[in-house]
């Protein structure tokens, strides 16, 4: 890793994430307006203003010298192509769907990549009041608001596993792939929350066949990697960042070994 990350930086971004998930919040609970993006994808005011206050914060206050790659800009062709080998990922509002529909499984993510891996990771869900953040520091998750805690994958158990699956994007590929596995309980979940609830111990495996880009992974993939789990391709590598056009394979993020 060629970039020193200070646990001051850490508190900065969790800081950050609460002050752009409260925006969010104010506006989850109006009477918002919901538009269309050029690929038919939803928009709403809550992503633009969150990600207005993590990218002026990351220049501003953080004084990154990093180039910044969020979601929103991107669509509107305003963010950089040329990002060299340490960037910025900003999702500032993962789930839409899951904002529109009301049922609070959406995320705010913040991840640096350095050498095509995330090192530093940042999800915050702002209708549960928990962060979550993994970086050479380990794995921690704040919970109830009383400060970070530390969390861990759990081996994956032999007599039955809990699967996540996409609460908005499950599709017959997944069904086809989970047959292959002793599931015990399926868990539905929307946005990189997911990949929490693997890095917290609360499931063991989440198939993803389907379209997704670097920013709705970069975030989580940190602190589950950092909490001992992976994310892995099709063919077994581990999912890298700052591919042409930002889009992620089909993946397959894990809890430890059994």
């Amino acid at each position: 890793m060629t970039v020193n990350i200070p646990i001051s930086l850490l508190d900065q971004l969790h800081t950050v994430a609460i002050r752009a998930g409260d925006a969010i919040m104010e506006i989850y609970n109006s009477d918002f307006a919901v538009e269309a993006k050029d690929d038919a994808s939803p928009v709403t005011e809550a992503d633009r203003k969150a990600e207005e206050i993590i990218v002026d914060a990351l220049k501003n206050e953080i004084k990154t010298p990093f180039p910044i790659v969020g979601e929103e800009a991107f669509s509107e062709g305003l963010a950089p192509t040329e990002v060299g080998q340490t960037f910025w990922l900003v999702d500032p509002l993962d789930g839409t769907k899951e904002f529109i529909s009301k049922n609070g499984e959406f995320t705010v993510n913040i991840a640096l990549i350095d050498n095509g891996r995330p090192v530093l990771g940042v999800v915050h869900v702002p209708a549960l009041g928990q962060v979550y953040m993994g970086s050479p520091h380990g794995a921690s998750a704040d919970l109830n608001g009383q400060g970070p805690k530390p969390i861990e994958c759990r081996p994956m158990p032999q007599m039955g596993i809990t699967a996540l699956v996409s609460r908005s994007h499950r599709s017959a590929d997944v069904d086809e792939f989970l047959k292959d596995f002793n599931v015990s309980e399926e868990i539905s979940a929307g946005s990189s929350l997911k990949f929490c609830l693997l890095a917290s111990g609360r499931a063991d495996i989440y198939p993803r066949l389907g379209r997704t880009m670097e920013w709705d992974t970069a975030a989580a993939h940190a602190v589950l990697k950092a909490a001992g789990g992976s994310v892995k391709d099709m063919d077994g590598k581990e999912l890298s960042y700052g591919k042409p056009g930002f889009e992620n394979p089909h993946f397959v993020a894990r809890g430890k070994p059994a």
